[in-house]
């Protein structure tokens, strides 16, 4: 597993040893180990470590610092909620692509695998397969190669979903309805009342780069 400063990689919570948190790393199947200081884990002062990080629990984290023993150190504070969202759906995807090569291949799966990561990361090999199929028949037959091509193609897209709060109130007697009226004109993201002028605004689209950049466009109207 290659691993470089500033990577978002997925971990499993392992073990907690005083104020240190030992994570299993994860990517494109296989396993290592890292650890996060608590200075990592949160900004400010941390009084017990467990309130942000139990065992099992499986969270984002950035790659910090590679050692030349293999090393890894980590941060968990360091990770935008964006960045943790999209490691997360491009983790399932590449177990979607995964679980669709061992039902076409059966045993033959695990080889053909490997071979694709000669070539380039699961995710992205795929991605490219869905608009060339040329890579992909030569490492597979083609008509293997069309059965997962005709599976992949008929997955319905999964819709990213992106929420913001805000917070938002009038000085004038008739505040409230000023602030239902700047509301009435937003019409493609669901705006919810959540309690004393904060309001959260809720956004799909067919990625999370997207439904961000849609978002900022509706706070920029609103101010």
């Amino acid at each position: 597993m290659e691993l470089e400063v500033g990577d978002a990689v997925l971990c499993t919570v392992d073990r907690i040893v005083g104020t240190v948190v030992f994570v299993k790393i994860s990517k494109e199947g296989e396993e290592t180990e890292g650890s996060i200081v608590m200075s990592e884990v949160a900004p400010g002062r941390i009084r017990n470590i467990r309130d942000y990080i139990v065992p099992k629990k499986k969270i984002v984290c950035k790659v910090l610092r590679v050692s030349s023993t293999g090393h890894i150190d980590l941060s968990l504070r360091r990770v935008t909620p964006k960045e943790s969202k999209e490691v997360k759906e491009r983790t399932e995807e590449e177990q979607s692509y995964v679980k669709i090569l061992k039902s076409i291949l059966k045993e033959k799966a695990d080889e053909i695998i490997e071979r694709i990561k000669t070539k380039d990361n699961i995710y992205d090999f795929f991605r490219d397969a869905k608009e060339n199929s040329e890579e992909l028949e030569i490492i597979i037959n083609k008509g293997d190669a069309k059965k997962i091509l005709d599976i992949l193609r008929d997955q319905k897209k999964k819709k990213s979903i992106l929420k913001r709060e805000i917070h938002l109130s009038g000085i004038s007697p008739n505040g409230v309805n000023e602030i239902k009226e700047i509301f009435s004109g937003i019409k493609n993201a669901k705006v919810k009342y959540i309690s004393g002028g904060r309001y959260s605004i809720e956004k799909e689209a067919d990625d999370v780069k997207t439904a961000d950049s849609e978002i900022r466009k509706i706070l920029e109207e609103i101010e």
